[in-house]
């Protein structure tokens, strides 16, 4: 076992995800936001399965306030909020063999971000992805949506990302090409939570989880 390895799974969380806030107006979460660059219409909360609305929740972790913790398997993300409360959203997952696990940290943040095809996705489907080797610029129809967090390891960027996504029906499946899809209603929610700087923990099927 490799120190990196020993030392995700000795820091791993202790889950306990239920007992959710009640009274929500989860329809309102996912309302219109006329304000944006590129304006918002409200998602109908009966599209949007009941476990994967974001929903605060009890999470006793040895993860601080303020850590984002990706439980891969169970396709949730969990901004920890300490004295064991966390946020928790439904997610989307990189597909089996195109997942980041382990440690990582916000190496910066944009709003309605251009995407950029990694060579490696441009060499996995050419014909999709080449055409976008210049970048394509944020909008509606962009795959990063409405935010994007980018992923860093000592100083440099993994090319993972947690971000919106234009594909909502994809959240709670493992289908992206690694990275963490999130509503763009809650990654916009989590985006205004989070700094520069704030660790990232991706929790794999491989991974013990306490």
């Amino acid at each position: 076992m490799s120190l990196f390895t020993r030392g995700l799974f000795l820091g791993l969380p202790l889950l306990m995800a239920g007992c959710a806030t009640s009274g929500t107006d989860h329809q309102a979460l996912y309302g219109d936001r006329p304000n944006e660059p590129h304006p918002m219409k409200a998602v109908s909360i009966d599209k949007i399965k009941p476990e994967l609305r974001r929903t605060e929740v009890a999470y006793e972790t040895t993860h601080p306030a303020g850590t984002i913790v990706v439980d891969t398997p169970a396709r949730r993300l969990y901004y920890v909020l300490g004295n064991g409360r966390a946020m928790r959203y439904g997610v989307g997952v990189g597909r089996a063999g195109l997942a980041l696990a382990g440690s990582a940290y916000v190496g910066r943040k944009a709003e309605w971000p251009t995407w950029t095809p990694t060579p490696n996705m441009i060499r996995r489907d050419p014909h999709k992805n080449r055409r976008y080797a210049g970048g394509m610029p944020g909008g509606p129809t962009n795959p990063l949506g409405a935010r994007a967090m980018y992923l860093y390891r000592g100083g440099n960027d993994t090319m993972f990302r947690i971000h919106g996504t234009n594909q909502p029906w994809s959240i709670g499946q493992a289908m992206s090409s690694g990275c963490i899809r999130m509503m763009n209603h809650d990654v916009m929610d989590l985006y205004e939570r989070v700094k520069p700087g704030t660790k990232v923990i991706v929790i794999q099927e491989n991974h013990a989880r306490a």
